[in-house]
C-alpha cells in the first residue's frame, strides 16, 4: 500500500487500498495502525481535514477493527 505523507502534528502518513478497504495510518511517534472495512469517504475525509488528529479521534479511533 502506498503511503502518502500528510501535514499533521500527530500523523506522518496515510495509505488506503480501495479494493480491500484497508487503511494504514502512521503516527509521528512511530506506530502504524491498520484499519479494515473503511469507506473511501472516511479516507478522503482524513486526507482533506484541516486537523487530521481531530478527524482521526472523531471518525476513526476505536472503529474499523481488523
Amino acid at each position: 500500500m502506498e503511503m502518502i505523507p500528510v501535514r499533521s502534528t500527530a500523523i506522518s502518513a496515510v495509505g488506503y487500498d480501495k479494493m480491500t478497504q484497508q487503511m494504514c495510518i502512521k503516527f509521528k511517534q512511530g506506530h502504524s495502525y491498520n484499519f479494515c472495512r473503511v469507506p473511501e469517504s472516511i479516507f478522503l475525509g482524513l486526507t482533506s481535514a484541516s486537523s487530521k488528529g481531530r478527524y482521526y479521534d472523531d471518525n476513526i479511533k476505536d472503529r474499523y477493527h481488523c
